[in-house]
């Protein structure tokens, strides 16, 4: 199949794809009116996993009711945020004809706009959610093959920053990521043997090593129905948002271990900066936050937060990402009926850039074409 998957769920980032509150609290009453013990004690369960969703912990009692919005809600005109030397690249999955059929593929453009390519050229396959290695030579992604629902696989891929060399690494899988060195790739087990698109249904991870193509299991085997999986750049720590198999909300979990806590934010799809000391993830489907990130903190874990990005009602921005210096984040934006989920329509969303020092951002596609999940791509010899 091409150009749809087959889409089974879309996890916003309010309550982090779970009931609202509202609802909670209406079918608890309702429960209780009509004896249902068991409804309510499921019910709680899920409160209990929506409240650290929106950033309560064990932790702190972090509480972002407070934070201002700043005051740009749409991108500005190209001309007023120059991204012309930012020496990096950036890889996105987009929903574009290849030789006469309409077919998800990779693509790569310069901050600028300009030099847009087409890396995967595949019109039988859809391929998304590329993420470039930290040297910018290789970039995972993951790949829809099959013909249908009962022959259909979501299988993990790594190639050269050109397209070439193509190389499967593990079949139903989710969401790869890379270590820090580039020496490792860590994707999510499919749940079931049969196809689902659903980011979040999966179980288990596991550890690609490029070198010796060893493949390792990941010690704790509560780690499930997640998605956003993004390693720290020290290599100790996974984050993820989680529909609270283990543990609700947003986590982090130790890479060589079972010890897992929750991230005192609100949202989702947190993502690490590439110094391993801040972190951004969508606050709501309307802003995008940034914080200062320390995992040995016996307080709040994700401190000084400060909304750095947002848009009115009726649109969207998410799927953030940290450029390599630091100064700058990747992110989507488009209407709030497009889907934020891998792989499914979103018609009018393109691909934009934030800027730290002039605090402004822009579009770098304007095309439409379904452009979502960028990830910055280091190009060796480039300077500012």
């Amino acid at each position: 199949m091409t150009g749809d998957t087959i889409i089974e769920d879309d996890v916003s980032q309010e309550g982090t794809g779970m009931l609202p509150r509202e609802r909670f609290h209406t079918l608890i009453l309702k429960s209780m009116a009509y004896g249902g013990l068991v409804l309510l004690a499921l019910l709680m369960v899920q409160e209990q996993a929506l409240g650290q969703g929106r950033g309560r912990s064990s932790r702190g009692s972090y509480s972002s009711s407070s934070l201002d919005r700043p005051a740009q809600r749409t991108p500005a005109p190209a001309a007023d945020v120059d991204l012309s030397g930012i020496p990096f690249r950036i890889v996105f999955e987009s929903l574009r004809e290849t030789d006469g059929r309409e077919n998800w593929e990779i693509c790569m453009i310069d901050p600028d706009g300009s030099d847009l390519v087409n890396l995967t050229n595949t019109p039988d396959v859809n391929e998304f959610y590329p993420h470039a290695s930290p040297d910018g030579s290789m970039i995972c992604f993951v790949a829809d093959e099959g013909e249908d629902r009962y022959s259909m696989s979501r299988n993990a891929y790594f190639m050269r920053v050109d397209g070439s060399d193509r190389t499967r690494i593990a079949e139903n899988v989710r969401q790869p990521c890379w270590n820090g060195d580039g020496t490792r790739i860590a994707y999510l087990k499919g749940e079931y043997s049969r196809y689902s698109s659903s980011s979040w249904s999966n179980s288990g991870l596991e550890i690609y090593d490029l070198a010796t193509g060893e493949v390792t299991t990941h010690p704790n085997d509560r780690i499930g129905h997640v998605f956003n999986l993004c390693w720290s750049p020290d290599g100790e720590w996974f984050t993820a948002t989680s529909r609270g198999r283990s543990m609700g909300g947003n986590i982090a979990f130790r890479s060589d271990s079972e010890a897992m806590k929750s991230l005192s934010i609100r949202g989702c799809r947190p993502d690490i900066s590439p110094d391993g000391t801040r972190i951004s993830w969508g606050r709501t489907d309307y802003d995008l936050t940034v914080g200062i990130l320390d995992f040995d903190s016996r307080e709040s874990n994700v401190s000084d937060q400060e909304i750095v990005i947002a848009c009115d009602r009726g649109y969207k921005v998410y799927h953030v990402d940290w450029s390599p210096d630091g100064k700058y984040l990747a992110f989507s934006y488009g209407s709030s009926r497009g889907s934020q989920a891998v792989g499914s329509r979103a018609s009018g969303w393109n691909i934009c850039v934030y800027s730290f020092e002039s605090g402004r951002w822009t579009q770098v596609t304007t095309d439409g074409r379904h452009c979502k999940e960028p990830d910055w791509v280091a190009v060796p010899g480039r300077r500012n």
